[in-house]
């Protein structure tokens, strides 16, 4: 059964008679050819946002990936994080890089202190101001504005944006009018939709996202499955649903020329004190840096 066969149904292709093996031969294929994106976080095991990541280990990471993507996105300018992209760029990749905003305002000028200086340095091609600040209730829209204008200044040939649930852009025209392009997340695993729905689910966000930019580009900044881990509502954590999400968002994205960034590089335990057990398994690759559906 070749991709190119595959039934194009809206809900996508249906992979409920396909074998294990054929599920990972298909996604092999569409990995090997190359993704657009895919968020990239090196902390490994025992490490998290907090603690210093050497520029050792982010080369070694970068490696991992670089065959399989063309851009990276980062999503901190501090701690190390602010050394990703130029060694991103070494090995060719193009680069979204996160500026890290939250309550607290002197880390916030320093992430977008460092942030510009990246951005002045050649090593930005897209600067995300502020991730899910307003999911989180950390900021208001109009400080988180104040930071995207500051950004836009410092770098006004660059194209600024934020990133967060496409929801907060229908919620907020104002924000979706500050930035240069809109940046969103798409997670039907979040919002409980079983994996048979969720290609269905994410073509619609993608589309509300689409009517709240107003004409500019959209960007899915971040889309994933995980491979294992606690139930959300009816979205169920596996191994095979995560490869049929996989195959799924990328047979669509290339028929439709839409660009997203993959959640994520690699599985990162840190992650479970924010989401439980599932949130140590989004990754491609496992926290050892081995590739999970082989």
């Amino acid at each position: 059964m070749g991709i190119q066969h595959a039934n194009r149904h809206l809900a996508g292709i249906n992979l409920s008679s396909v074998s294990q093996e054929e599920c990972v031969s298909m996604l092999r294929k569409l990995l090997d050819s190359g993704i657009h994106g895919i968020a990239f976080s090196p902390y490994l095991d025992g490490q998290g946002p907090g603690d210093h990541i050497s520029e050792a280990q982010i080369e070694r990471r970068i490696r991992i990936i670089e065959p399989y993507t063309q851009w990276v996105r980062t999503f901190s300018c501090v701690e190390g994080n602010e050394n990703i992209p130029h060694i991103a760029k070494a090995h060719h990749l193009n680069t979204m890089v996160g500026i890290c905003l939250s309550d607290d305002k002197d880390k916030n000028e320093i992430e977008l202190n460092n942030g510009i200086e990246i951005a002045r340095n050649g090593y930005a091609d897209i600067l995300a101001v502020g991730n899910e600040v307003l999911l989180r209730g950390e900021l208001t829209v109009q400080e988180l504005i104040e930071y995207i204008y500051r950004a836009r200044q410092a770098v006004p040939d660059l194209g600024v944006s934020y990133v967060d649930a496409y929801f907060q852009f229908e919620d907020h025209p104002e924000l979706a009018e500050a930035c240069d392009l809109l940046l969103v997340n798409c997670y039907p695993f979040w919002e409980e939709c079983p994996a048979d729905y969720a290609l269905l689910y994410m073509k619609d966000m993608y589309q509300r996202a689409v009517k709240a930019a107003n004409g500019k580009e959209v960007i899915i900044s971040e889309t994933g499955w995980p491979s294992s881990g606690a139930t959300c509502g009816a979205a169920v954590p596996s191994i095979g649903s995560a490869m049929q999400y996989f195959i799924n968002t990328y047979v669509w994205a290339r028929q439709q020329g839409i660009k997203i960034f993959y959640f994520s590089s690699f599985d990162e335990a840190w992650k479970t004190g924010d989401e439980g057990d599932v949130g140590a398994h989004w990754g491609l690759w496992d926290k050892n840096g081995n590739f999970k559906y082989s």
